[in-house]
């Protein structure tokens, strides 16, 4: 399980392809501290670390994943938003985030606002957002403001505008969406008394 909160940026070092799998070489500000086997998400998405060496280390994506989330669009020197699995003893800073990308989204409007910015974010699923409801974009956990049908804003701050891929991000460019866990067990529920 995550919670939402950006360790570090990646740079994506090597892209090899293997049949339908991509495999991702990538290095971190603490790739010594990472173990084979870990699960460790990128850009929300959960991958589970297959092999390191060095100041690197690699995952895989397979074909359900690459349909899913915008990984099959990463080139090489992209930077993707990190955050290792939450300890049992860790504090629950975000909110429960999956790593399970529910569908990706289209980034339509950036809009800077007296030192923050404003991102309003396109989506095409049943999935629904709540006003000042959880969100996770591209693995950060942030705060909806303006739900729409297919359609939702946040409201991004200096520190998190620059220590995340929020920079770097452009009308036109896809996201990964993973809608609130919560949330969802709650639309099912309803729509199971429909």
């Amino acid at each position: 399980m995550f919670t939402g909160i950006v360790e570090g940026l990646g740079t994506i070092k090597n892209i090899e392809k293997e049949g339908t799998n991509i495999h991702f070489t990538l290095s971190c500000p603490f790739t010594d501290e990472l173990k084979i086997d870990q699960s460790l998400a990128h850009n929300g998405v959960c991958l589970t670390v297959v092999k390191i060496e060095g100041d690197e280390y690699t995952v895989t994506a397979i074909d359900e994943t690459l349909l899913k989330t915008d990984l099959g669009s990463w080139e090489l020197g992209d930077k993707v938003n990190l955050e290792r699995c939450m300890p049992a003893h860790g504090r629950f800073d975000g909110h429960i985030v999956q790593g399970h990308v529910d569908t990706t989204g289209k980034c339509i409007s950036i809009e800077e606002k007296d030192g923050s910015w404003i991102f309003t974010f396109q989506y095409n699923s049943k999935d629904i957002t709540v006003e000042k409801g959880s969100i996770t974009v591209n693995g950060a956990s942030l705060t909806v403001v303006n739900s729409q049908e297919n359609q939702f804003s946040v409201h991004i701050i200096p520190y998190t505008y620059e220590h995340t891929q929020f920079h770097s991000l452009k009308e036109g460019d896809f996201v990964n969406l993973e809608f609130d866990i919560l949330g969802k067990y709650i639309a099912k529920m309803f729509k199971g008394r429909e």
